[in-house]
């Protein structure tokens, strides 16, 4: 007589069919994963069916069991083929997605290139640090005092005047040059020091082809004991060397506030000469006001335009093309 089926034994068969039908119609790992935590699982169907078998008879248990591990088995089996199925079909969507057609043509990004201005203050900057230079910064707001009262500007002088200087409401007013920096520095460094600044200034100058309200400035300056007027002069030869090459060059007297005696510096350009700096010996009232004792210490400052140096160093005609975003001028750069 033939023995009929146990109602685990029911139980196991109808896991199989719909674990396998589950398996058959998953579509990813993550769904995949979900199946056979479902079934095979420590609280999974299986194991769920398999805690019931402690009340089977001795006699059922034995072939129960051997059909629970064959069902495992078979579940196990095709969750591994539809996984590598899975997997392969993964990877080949993957590569497809990835894949370059080297046959195509490429996309075209225009290389950018310096702006002439930030090249020259890079090149000048690069110079003053090989001569022993630190370099300095400082605010483009400024009270009077730093831009003009340290530095030796009587309080009639005609730099002070709204024709020339952007005065703000509440009295500061936008930087006419960077020799604020130079005091700012002095006060908190003692001798010896040498020290070069960049950064915008602005004065209300009308545009023209050599001069506009917002440009670019650096000053350099060096203070210690028995500096003279040679000194200068030296350096500022072997700075307009080492940015120009042999370049004709001559030092006019001229007269600033700050500085005592003072001269103006002019480079051959374009078959006339071109101011591009001024200069001169720090005058004792400015070392006074950082607390130098101008017996014991002297210096030399000078201060010249990045936009002129680079006219010159490009032959630039106009000093209003370095700001016209035109980039048919841009591009010779």
């Amino acid at each position: 007589m033939t023995t009929p089926p146990a109602p685990l034994e029911n139980d196991l068969m109808a896991l199989k069919q719909t674990a396998q039908a589950s398996i058959a119609t998953a579509t990813n790992l993550e769904d995949l994963e979900q199946i056979r935590v479902g079934y095979l699982g420590k609280k999974g169907q299986l194991s769920q069916v398999l805690g019931a078998m402690g009340k089977l008879s001795a006699e059922d248990r034995p072939r129960i069991g051997s059909l629970a591990n064959q069902v495992k088995e078979l579940i196990q089996e095709q969750l591994e083929q539809s996984k590598s199925a899975l997997l392969a079909a993964q990877i080949a969507t993957q590569l497809e997605a990835e894949t370059l057609d080297v046959t195509m043509p490429g996309v075209f990004r225009p290389q950018g290139r310096i702006h002439p201005i930030n090249s020259i203050i890079d090149r000048i900057v690069d110079i003053f640090v090989g001569l022993g230079y630190t370099v300095a910064s400082g605010p483009e707001v400024e009270s009077d005092y730093y831009n003009f009262e340290a530095l030796n500007f009587l309080p009639d002088h005609p730099a002070r005047d709204m024709q020339d200087t952007l005065y703000l409401p509440n009295g500061d007013l936008m930087r006419t040059h960077t020799s604020n920096v130079q005091i700012r520095y002095m006060q908190t460094h003692e001798p010896p020091l040498r020290a070069v600044a960049i950064g915008r200034c602005y004065r209300r100058d009308t545009v023209d082809a050599t001069h506009a309200a917002v440009f670019h400035q650096i000053e350099f300056f060096a203070v210690d004991t028995a500096i003279t007027f040679s000194d200068l002069r030296g350096t500022i030869k072997v700075f307009l060397e080492a940015l120009y090459g042999e370049i004709p060059v001559r030092f006019r007297p001229s007269y600033f506030p700050f500085t005592e005696p003072s001269a103006e510096v002019d480079v051959q350009w374009q078959g006339k000469w071109l101011e591009v700096l001024g200069c001169g010996m720090i005058d004792p009232n400015v070392l006074k006001a950082v607390g130098y004792d101008p017996e014991v210490y002297s210096g030399f400052a000078a201060g010249l335009g990045v936009e002129r140096l680079a006219m010159v160093q490009h032959q630039i005609d106009d000093i209003r093309r370095l700001y016209s975003s035109d980039l048919r001028f841009l591009r010779q750069f």
